[in-house]
């Protein structure tokens, strides 16, 4: 057997990849958007939360989430109404690469933004993602309509001192079935002779 023979299934063996027992050619992973790229990062963006995308079409969502993620919605200078004013001036649901940066230049122009600074901020921001996900933080409504110490009334009577629920004794009256009166204070009191 020669030398080659022998060192070419080891080079293969280097492209299979086990997982969860099983053996398979592992596929190469699609190049990422080089940062830096506009053209690319609309590609991507264009993509995100769109299944059916080709990557060619952009939407007013996916916009105002590439400029959040890359800080150009800043929610003073340029907010995302000022991005549906000036998307809707397009008369499309959908613009591509071209009308995007139509869009971008009248933004810039009207909002006295450098519309290169935008492009950059754009380019660089990186991919897609979920930023800002994060622990769930419950409301101060939520908080105050279930402190129990605030609670007033028939509702009052539910809990105890710790705010503890008193389950069914707290929501219906026990029949007292001793043979005195409701009320009556001296309960118990009575001595027969």
């Amino acid at each position: 057997m020669s030398e080659n023979n022998e060192t070419a299934p080891a080079a293969g063996m280097a492209d299979l990849k086990i997982e969860n027992g099983s053996v398979r050619q592992e596929e190469a992973a699609s190049p990422s958007p080089t940062p830096g790229s506009f053209k690319d990062s609309f590609k991507t963006f264009s993509k995100f939360g769109d299944s059916k995308s080709d990557g060619k079409h952009i939407t007013l969502s996916q916009s105002d989430k590439w400029m959040k993620q890359a800080k150009v919605i800043d929610g003073k200078k340029i907010t995302t109404t000022d991005t549906g004013i000036y998307f809707k001036k397009l008369k499309s649901m959908k613009v591509t690469l071209d009308d995007y940066q139509k869009f971008l230049e009248d933004l810039a122009k009207n909002k006295k933004a450098d519309v290169d600074e935008l492009k950059t901020k754009m380019a660089n921001c990186g991919q897609p993602g979920f930023t800002g996900v994060g622990a769930a933080k419950t409301p101060s409504a939520v908080d105050r309509l279930t402190d129990v110490s605030k609670y007033t009334g028939s509702h009052k009577q539910r809990f105890d001192e710790t705010g503890k629920g008193k389950g069914i004794a707290g929501r219906k009256d026990q029949v007292d079935s001793s043979g005195y009166v409701s009320g009556y204070q001296n309960k118990d009191s009575y001595k027969s002779h």
